[in-house]
């Protein structure tokens, strides 16, 4: 009848320590995991989420298929500045519906991802604009050297697009209650509040309708850029007048898509 020798205690005491130390290790590995995962749907709950770039409307600040994120502990009502880069939801129907696409093989593992906040939700109709007019701002374009000017300052804009102008739209508007006023930096390729003046809101956004303020570029990682709001272009601008009023808007050529 077989018995375990002295000689084979000690192979089958290491096996015995090796399939422990391999069950430790996986258990250590699934619970970082499980940190992770859960600290990541944290964070895009409470903290930061992430968009990527779908049009050039931002270049160069932001350019096509950039990953950005964008930061949720913005106080509510907004503490939004002038300058801000903002994401908000498109609720006035500025974007053409976009079609489901089906949902492939895989399609689970990615909205498992999505839903923890690993990868950027493709389906939900946002867009992404520069802040330039606050609740009670008087905004105008253009002065005699072609300048926007907010509440009578004009503005020198570093961010926009080499050989843009200011605006080929000439508007002149007073920001209501609650509402913004945006545009793209990239001018002439940004379908913004001056191609949306004659929609039903007039070409403002709801300040509830801001998802957050943009605070970084994430991806590709050669763009890794922290996101500010250039606040010497906005420091002579005073503050709104209450008994600002614009005078009759005028429109040039359109703004572009």
């Amino acid at each position: 009848m077989p018995h375990n020798t002295p000689g084979d205690a000690e192979p089958l005491e290491k096996g015995e320590r090796l399939r422990s130390g391999v069950m430790s290790w996986l258990k250590e590995v699934g619970t970082i995991i499980a940190v992770a995962l859960v600290l990541s749907f944290l964070i895009k709950t409470f903290l930061f989420r992430a968009y990527y770039i779908p049009s050039g409307s931002m270049e160069n600040t932001l350019e096509l298929d950039d990953r950005i994120f964008i930061n949720l502990l913005v106080p509510k009502p907004f503490a939004l500045e002038r300058g801000d880069i903002v994401v908000f939801r498109d609720t006035q129907g500025w974007l053409a519906p976009v079609p489901e696409a089906p949902a492939g093989p895989f399609g689970w593992a990615k909205d498992a991802m999505i839903f923890i906040g690993l990868v950027p939700d493709e389906s939900q109709q946002h867009l992404v604009k520069r802040v330039i007019g606050l609740p009670g701002d008087h905004v105008s374009c253009c002065d005699a050297q072609g300048r926007l000017t907010v509440n009578g300052a004009p503005l020198d804009e570093p961010y926009l697009f080499p050989g843009a102008r200011p605006s080929d739209t000439t508007f002149d508007v007073v920001v209501p209650e609650g509402k913004i006023w945006v545009m793209g930096d990239h001018r002439n390729n940004s379908s913004d509040s001056r191609e949306h003046m004659k929609m039903e809101g007039g070409g403002f956004i709801s300040i509830d309708d801001v998802e957050g303020r943009a605070t970084v570029i994430a991806w590709p990682l050669n763009r890794f850029t922290i996101l500010g709001n250039y606040p010497d272009v906005f420091r002579e601008v005073p503050d709104p007048s209450p008994s600002s009023a614009p005078s009759e808007t005028s429109t040039t050529s359109p703004a572009g898509q």
